[in-house]
């Protein structure tokens, strides 16, 4: 956690945070305009794997891949997943350093409120382990376990709920910078 703490301080200047969230949301939205509706064009309107908060089962595992058909499958594995390799890493780097920037507006990034640096990287391995095991699933179609899809399955519901968790951590930690800001602004009387 010393080494945590010593990289997140020493990177959450605001033109590291700037130029990695840029860098970060370009992956994004070219996921969100280009592979992933180039891999759902195949699906007939089931959604893929790693747009499944709440996880996912052998039927619904079965149904998309077939859905997909051969060149769904491939376009999955041969486009959607090599930028998703990509993401996780800028999303858990960026999101880490962005709250530890407010944090630092705040003076409290050398407390216990480091933690929460760590929810963006908690996202970010178990993105990592999902697409891990879609890719697993891919590979062995149409002999798919019941074990990998609710190990990968699992592993979505984390990403899902760190992730979730980050973002109101990070809408809190604004929301009382903000108040901390407009007090200061307050004429005293």
């Amino acid at each position: 956690m010393k080494q945590f703490s010593k990289f997140i301080n020493a990177n959450s200047s605001g033109k590291i945070v700037l130029v990695l969230f840029i860098l970060t949301n370009a992956v994004y939205v070219f996921m969100l305009t280009v592979t992933i509706p180039n891999t759902m064009s195949f699906a007939n309107g089931i959604q893929l794997l790693d747009m499944m908060p709440m996880g996912y089962d052998v039927s619904y595992v079965n149904k998309l891949f077939k859905a997909l058909g051969e060149t769904g499958r491939e376009t999955y594995l041969t486009t959607q997943l090599p930028v998703d390799m990509v993401y996780p890493l800028l999303f858990g780097l960026t999101y880490s350093l962005l709250l530890a920037y407010f944090l630092k507006k705040l003076n409290k990034l050398n407390t216990s409120s480091i933690f929460l640096c760590l929810l963006p990287v908690l996202a970010g391995i178990a993105d990592y382990v999902e697409n891990v095991g879609i890719i697993i699933l891919l590979q062995n179609y149409p002999l798919l376990t019941e074990t990998a899809i609710k190990t990968t399955s699992f592993f979505s519901v984390v990403k899902s709920i760190s992730t979730s968790l980050f973002f109101i951590s990070l809408i809190v930690i604004l929301l009382i910078l903000g108040m901390k800001s407009l007090n200061k602004s307050k004429p005293s009387l």
